[in-house]
């Protein structure tokens, strides 16, 4: 018999099936929205980019088709400045779970002028065309993301399935009500939906769920040396997305990430959590988002995420 590629733990020593809590819940309303996505649409695709919020769609699919293999593939808008050990995973659960990976490179563009390099070194939001592009492309119809409500306010305003117009943007008047857990994918030519499982999951919710699954992550979520300079209230690593500047002295820190994303504008948090106890009770002890305490991008304005959905990313 094939061995399933995660582990659960037992949430107590209750009998089997006589407990049901707020994960069950949450597990059962992805789930359920995955198999919808399958049911309804032709060529859905996972957003993975080796994070944890990626990874759990991932651990969720693999479980919403057991014993059957996940059925649609992956796809990662590689900035290029991505962090060496996210991309060592990525490419490792590629691998353990038979997944088909697609790769769009911000780097491509670059090179044959379709995009140019931001003066702040930023690659983050020239993501939006390669990801379009790829959808594009591969004639994806649907397309899965990790996005909570919790993580920012223009996310908060998402529904589960998010219509997109033919040019990808996200317009507000156009999404649906989602009562009694009914989703409409219907789209015209050239449209497509995005889907977010995750949306009624907080950032300790998704702890918690990889606690008690035994879900494997990169390490850098765990408290790590590392040297790192101060901008802007976060610890950034120096890269090839440059830095230090000027007057931003390089220390040593235990560090780590709550998320993960482009190298020059996604900040470590001091921490010396090194395992998921430890994690679980500094998140519980956070008042900040970790897209709030860590992701330069989303401080280029009140709205730059709000900004950013419309043009078509995520």
């Amino acid at each position: 018999m094939v061995e399933l590629p995660y582990r659960r733990a037992p949430l107590d020593a209750s009998p089997p099936g006589t407990r049901t809590d707020q994960l069950d819940a949450l597990e059962s309303e992805a789930i359920h929205v995955i198999r919808e996505v399958a049911g309804e649409f032709d060529r859905p695709v996972i957003l993975f980019s080796g994070g944890k919020d990626s990874m759990l769609l991932v651990h969720l699919a693999a479980k919403a088709f057991w014993p059957a293999p996940i059925p649609f593939p992956v796809l990662h808008v590689d900035t290029g400045h991505n962090f060496d050990e996210v991309i060592d995973f990525r490419d490792r659960v590629v691998e353990r779970y038979g997944l088909t990976l697609e790769v769009a490179r911000v780097q491509d563009y670059i090179d044959d002028g379709r995009l140019a390099e931001r003066a702040d070194g930023t690659r983050n939001p020239l993501q939006t065309t390669p990801l379009l592009d790829a959808i594009a492309e591969h004639r994806h119809d649907a397309v899965f993301g990790g996005g909570r409500r919790d993580e920012e306010r223009a996310r908060a305003k998402e529904r589960i399935f998010s219509l997109r117009n033919a040019f990808g943007a996200w317009e507000p008047s156009r999404q649906r009500p989602e009562l009694w857990n009914l989703y409409n994918g219907r789209h015209k030519p050239g449209e497509h939906v995005r889907v977010f499982p995750l949306s009624n999951f907080t950032e300790l919710d998704v702890w918690r769920y990889i606690a008690r699954e035994g879900v494997e992550l990169p390490s850098i979520y765990y408290a790590h040396t590392r040297d790192v300079f101060s901008r802007d209230g976060m610890w950034l690593t120096s890269g090839p997305w440059g830095g230090p500047r000027a007057g931003e002295e390089v220390v040593t820190k235990s560090v780590r990430y709550r998320t993960v994303g482009d190298g020059s504008c996604t900040g470590a948090v001091e921490s010396t959590a090194s395992t998921l106890d430890e994690v679980l009770a500094e998140v519980r002890e956070s008042r900040l988002t970790e897209r709030g305490a860590t992701r330069a991008d989303d401080r280029l304005s009140e709205a730059a995420m709000e900004d950013r959905k419309r043009e078509g990313y995520f």
